[in-house]
């Protein structure tokens, strides 16, 4: 048999003192109705990359909670840049009163981004640590079909701060693991009083028709939870608005419980909504952009990304006009 040699038997092990990891670090945090909030070092917005411990939480935070929170991703002279355009075309739709394309009701309004080349960064649309996080969780090469945006209106004497119903954007049959994140980023600071989204943290794994309500395409209101489910998931975990601070990134699974809620504030309140798609999901959407932006999105090699490429003048002309809420099938091809 062979002996150690007396010296290295007689040694006591040294206990060296260590960080806990994110995942135990977490574990008492889980049950909380708040999210989770992660914070870049100025190393990793430097590098475009979370480091493993970081990603790790993200990872552990999308899987138990459906919900992480990227604090100071997005630098904010983008933000500013585009919210200023967007609170110009959200008044345009809301003019056009029930022909406005709301969801569930008229004080929350869907618009899409313009898809031109002066207000689209790589920062808001591109942004390397919601890619990161995203081809971690779904695989590499998510497939990125869908940018719009959720609107918050100010209150008006005819329409005053109304909330949705809550509900799942995942209104149809769809996997029980992950296949799909959304990618909110709030163009202010969301706050309860402006219309920070409800959020029901862990109700992903608790997704399917079987708890909804109003089929897709029938009406506005598809996807809706229904009451008694969320009375018994209430006394689990109750929901909550977070306060989340401008240039973060929220990334949300598509199927979590959420509601839209009404502003209370004078200011309109902007959320851009992008989705990653699984590699293998096989969903049909494309985005629309201008010509001019495609040296821009085919060097972004770690996304796949279907688009219509038009002219400028085109892509300008529609992007206001398309279709929302029922108007697009998040589903898979068979």
């Amino acid at each position: 048999m062979y002996r150690f040699p007396s010296s290295i038997a007689r040694r006591t092990p040294r206990l060296i003192p260590t960080t806990p990891s994110p995942t135990k670090q977490y574990y008492h945090h889980k049950q909380s109705s708040h999210p989770h909030t992660i914070t870049p070092s100025k190393t990793e917005l430097a590098n475009n990359q979370l480091t493993p411990q970081n990603l790790e939480t993200a990872i552990h935070s999308l899987f138990h909670d459906g919900l992480v929170i990227i604090d100071n991703a997005i630098p904010h002279e983008p933000l500013d840049h585009l919210n200023t355009k967007m609170i110009e075309d959200a008044y345009t739709l809301q003019a056009r009163n029930e022909n406005s394309p709301y969801n569930y009701n008229p004080g929350n309004i869907q618009q899409d981004p313009p898809p031109i080349r002066e207000y689209f960064s790589k920062d808001i649309f591109l942004n390397p640590l919601a890619i990161q996080i995203t081809s971690t969780a779904l695989g590499p090469r998510p497939k990125w079909t869908f940018c719009s945006g959720n609107t918050a209106m100010p209150p008006t004497s005819t329409c005053p701060p109304t909330s949705q119903p809550v509900h799942s954007d995942a209104d149809f049959n769809h996997p029980s693991h992950p296949f799909a994140y959304v990618i909110n980023v709030p163009l202010i600071t969301m706050t309860p009083e402006n219309g920070s989204t409800e959020i029901w943290l862990g109700t992903h794994r608790d997704s399917g028709l079987h708890v909804q309500e109003g089929a897709h395409g029938a009406d506005r209101a598809s996807g809706r939870i229904r009451v008694q489910e969320l009375e018994k998931r209430r006394a689990v975990r109750r929901p909550c608005q977070p306060v989340v601070s401008k240039g973060s990134l929220v990334i949300r699974d598509l199927r979590l419980w959420h509601a839209g809620m009404g502003n209370q504030t004078g200011d309109v309140r902007v959320m851009v909504a992008m989705i990653h798609f699984a590699p293998w999901y096989r969903n049909k959407m494309r985005l629309e952009l201008a010509e001019e932006l495609r040296p821009v999105v085919e060097r972004k090699t770690r996304l796949e990304v279907p688009v219509d490429w038009v002219a400028e003048e085109e892509a300008m002309a529609r992007y206001l006009n398309r279709g929302f809420g029922n108007a697009y099938d998040f589903s898979q091809e068979r």
